[in-house]
């Protein structure tokens, strides 16, 4: 049974290292990067067979340009910079990638005041390369694409998420820090100064260190609440947005990502390409209890009529059923998104501990932003 006050357990630890980062997704292999370029030696730890299983595999791949998100929060700023740090680590390292720009355009008049506040929110979080479109600009780039209006934004592009966090973890390696798949963490408590790390089906822990960063994305609650000293108030509640994309069989006549106005929950069912030119449409919202990764083909006809708003001249018959994600939300249904928590030691007092919350979208674009950030509070 687990010793909640740690005695004994010190002499029972396999190994020690500087840092332990929970999750091995975009993000904690941003942060395992960045912490072992800093000269820590650090531990990652995954409880799939392989790294980035779970919301890094199952998104747009799309590079944010930081258009949507409230002035001065987490993921205006972290967005904007994160941004041009991916691109720059793209350039450097040749992970594949591709500066496509997207279109986000109003279906109809009534919608074009909606682009009045993206665009001023744009502005504020510092994005100033938007550019407005009436519908014969929009019809000049994209002839398939009627609409009563849109906005430009040339920052925006995609990414092959799967290279880049092959390259993410390189760097990690280059610098010394491990990857360990497979390896469940079930709880971690305090003994001596370190932070032990118990595994699932262990009846001791496995390896401490002064540091550990959850990064865990869909299961950052359920850790959290397996640490030890840690008060239930500094972790948030946890809801999922199923995100479901459907793939077109065929080529399309898009070369920007094409986006509508925004929709509760998400950016609404969008085009997105991937960078062999196929496209898909995706991902709408639908509020599930549990993690379900579920597919149904009978939503086929919705996926129809919302991808024929942006390209009316689809054949539905090459439309068919894809993929599905699933959002680590912080807030729920009818209530405004919850900005990303990075909660350290100056926020909830235990010293060495970061917590991730809600690393949602554009959680891959600020991958390298937010790890900046935990070793900030890792040093403050």
């Amino acid at each position: 049974m687990f010793d909640a006050s740690g005695k004994g357990g010190a002499q029972q630890v396999v190994e020690t290292v500087d840092a332990i980062i929970v999750g091995a997704g975009v993000v904690g292999l941003a942060i395992a990067r960045e912490l072992a370029a800093a000269g820590r030696e650090t531990l990652v730890l995954d409880g799939e067979g392989q790294f980035g299983s779970w919301t890094s595999s199952r998104n747009s791949e799309v590079i944010h340009a930081g258009i949507y998100y409230p002035p001065g929060s987490l993921k205006a700023r972290l967005c904007v910079e994160g941004r041009d740090l991916l691109y720059d680590f793209c350039a450097a390292r040749g992970v594949p990638h591709r500066r496509t720009g997207k279109i986000i355009f109003a279906h109809d008049a009534a919608q074009l005041a909606e682009l009045d506040v993206i665009e001023a929110r744009a502005r504020q979080a510092g994005v100033h390369d938007l550019v407005r479109l009436g519908p014969r600009d929009v019809l000049a780039l994209e002839p398939e694409l009627p609409c009563a209006g849109g906005l430009l934004s040339p920052s925006t592009g995609i990414v092959d998420s799967h290279a880049l966090m092959l390259a993410l973890l390189g760097e990690a390696e280059a610098h010394g820090a491990m990857l360990v798949t497979g390896s469940r963490v079930a709880r971690v408590g305090k003994a001596d100064g370190l932070w032990q790390v118990w595994l699932d089906g262990a009846d001791s822990p496995a390896v401490a260190a002064p540091v550990v960063v959850n990064a865990a994305g869909l299961s950052a609650q359920r850790l959290a609440a397996a640490v030890e000293g840690l008060d239930p108030a500094f972790v948030p509640p946890t809801f999922y947005a199923r995100g479901v994309y459907f793939t077109y069989g065929g080529r399309v006549p898009f070369r920007h990502l094409i986006y509508p106005v925004p929709e509760p929950g998400g950016l609404g069912t969008h085009l997105t390409l991937d960078l062999a030119g196929q496209a898909r449409f995706g991902p709408d919202v639908e509020w599930i209890d549990t993690v379900d990764y579920t597919v149904d083909p009978a939503r086929h006809a919705k996926f129809a009529a919302a991808a024929q708003r942006i390209w009316p001249a689809l054949d539905p018959a090459r439309l068919q059923a894809g993929y599905a994600g699933v959002r680590p939300k912080i807030t729920g249904p009818g209530e405004d998104a919850g900005d990303f928590v990075i909660s350290g030691p100056a926020d909830h007092g235990c010293a060495g501990l970061v917590n991730l919350f809600g690393i949602e979208s554009p959680g891959l674009t600020s991958s390298m932003a937010i790890a900046r950030v935990v070793a900030g509070k890792l040093s403050g």
